[in-house]
């Protein structure tokens, strides 16, 4: 998993890509990346799968500041992003979000 950062010129926003292994997936059909930034909606922003297994999807979001976040494979399998700038309790108590700081 990877997230990298790309400021664009003259704007309050960063372009963010996201990017989730074939290894850390197994093979999945599908996923998404869910946050604060998209309301938590798992239907928002789904990734692209690439052809060596692995999902991409590219936001612009606001800069500065800190989102939450966690990627949704197959609808029912949750993954927190362990190379993220850091890591926030969730509202369960099994959870933990990955957190993005721009």
């Amino acid at each position: 998993m990877s997230t990298t950062k790309q400021y664009l010129k003259g704007n309050t926003s960063c372009k963010v890509r996201f990017k989730v292994t074939g290894s850390m997936v197994d093979d999945a059909a599908t996923c998404s990346i869910v946050g604060d930034f998209n309301n938590w909606d798992a239907e928002a922003n789904p990734m692209k799968k690439l052809k060596d297994g692995s999902f991409s999807a590219a936001l612009n979001l606001d800069a500065p500041a800190t989102y939450q976040f966690r990627y949704l494979v197959n609808g029912n399998q949750w993954i927190t992003d362990a190379e993220a700038d850091g890591v926030a309790e969730g509202p369960y108590p099994d959870a933990q979000n990955a957190v993005i700081k721009l």
